[in-house]
């Protein structure tokens, strides 16, 4: 078991799953992630939301160690998807005087999932709703759409604690030795990034709460500089960018619109520009690509045209990106085609959906390669990208 302690009284009891490939089915997961469960062990004894199928047993173990011998009172449901939720029934057979707290929308997920009656053991909380464990006092915060809508936090008010539920998640086993952001950011603008609008609600919310930890239900526990998180949340759930930057987002059949992107790489840092970064849409994982259009201020889109429409992998992108509500940035098109040039108007179309979305005056065509016409103009485009 790992031993993570954030209190005395709280305990860590959640598991990594170093052999996932895929989360969710889509994500890829280099370094697997942590299904995270906590314990408040008072006079009533909390736990803190269960754990994915995959996992179970190593859970129950770790739960049972802890426990000792003491029974649990109450469970915890922060968040009813099954890798959060799968071991519900598992504790009720173990358990069977455990009390289960959710809201109202807790409970109608629950029945989806678990056909059985547990009427009895429904305690139904609402926003600011106090569950007082002996010591420690829990108060429930609800936080719709993050990015569930039953999906509540939980502060414990004695020791500054948050119980964020996918909130302030990120990829990775807890025994990965990365940076959180970059996998945090990947993790949000793939999961709750359509949310923003209902992420700086509970960002509203929890401003003034006295915070010493932040325990999400994926990633490692958050206690040093508490703010620098908080201020990453604010920043992508208002779609602002991050960083000064130019991402160029690629989607070449033969090769010839990469090529184009290469000089265009060279055009802009002899522009001034040295912040670039080039990702291949056909090959490179979508997720990232997704993180990295929101990260930088400015993005150029090169694409092949493709049955009167934009190469697939382009199409899937952009389409990506409109899910999540993609706004407030500088757009540069490129387009490829041989007889019928047709990426550009329909890249155009679909950002047309999105909000904010400043597109640069200068659109490059290229017919089949780049010839001196359409270097003139790749050259006009990167002046215009560049200047900031």
């Amino acid at each position: 078991m790992r031993n993570i302690t954030i209190t005395k009284y709280i305990k860590y009891i959640g598991v990594d799953d170093d052999d996932l490939d895929l989360f969710e089915n889509q994500y890829i997961v280099p370094n697997g992630i942590s299904y995270n469960s906590y314990i408040i062990i008072d006079d009533k004894i909390a736990i803190m939301d269960t754990v994915d199928e995959r996992k179970k047993s190593e859970w129950l173990a770790n739960l049972k160690r802890e426990l000792n011998g003491k029974i649990p009172d109450y469970l915890i449901i922060s968040h009813m998807e099954p890798d959060h939720s799968a071991c519900i029934k598992d504790l009720i057979d173990m358990y069977s005087n455990i009390k289960l707290v959710g809201n109202s929308k807790t409970f109608e997920i629950f029945d989806q999932f678990f056909h059985i009656d547990i009427e009895d053991k429904k305690i139904i909380v609402k926003e600011n709703t106090e569950l007082n464990l002996g010591h420690h006092i829990l108060q429930f915060i609800m936080a719709p759409m993050l990015h569930w809508p039953e999906v509540m936090m939980t502060y414990e008010k004695n020791n500054h604690v948050l119980f964020t539920a996918d909130g302030f998640g990120k990829f990775g086993t807890l025994n990965t030795n990365e940076d959180w952001t970059c996998e945090a950011r990947r993790y949000y603008f793939g999961i709750v990034g359509k949310y923003g609008m209902q992420v700086q609600m509970l960002l509203n919310k929890i401003k003034n709460l006295n915070i010493e930890f932040i325990c999400p239900l994926h990633g490692p526990i958050l206690k040093d500089n508490l703010n620098q998180y908080l201020e990453k949340y604010d920043i992508w759930s208002k779609y602002e960018p991050e960083t000064k930057g130019v991402f160029i987002a690629y989607a070449s059949i033969h090769g010839n619109t990469y090529k184009a992107v290469q000089e265009l790489e060279k055009m802009l840092k002899d522009n001034g520009e040295q912040n670039i970064v080039t990702s291949d849409l056909c090959r490179e994982d979508w997720a990232e690509n997704i993180e990295d259009a929101f990260r930088y201020d400015r993005i150029v889109l090169a694409a092949s045209s493709y049955n009167s429409s934009v190469f697939t992998p382009m199409y899937n992108f952009l389409h990506g990106l409109l899910e999540r509500n993609y706004q407030n940035r500088k757009v540069g098109l490129i387009e490829n085609g041989t007889w019928a040039p047709s990426a550009n108007r329909t890249m155009q179309e679909i950002l047309s959906q999105m909000k904010n979305i400043q597109i640069c005056e200068n659109k490059v065509t290229i017919k089949s390669s780049l010839d001196d016409y359409s270097k003139e103009q790749l050259l006009k485009l990167a002046k215009e990208i560049a200047q900031q």
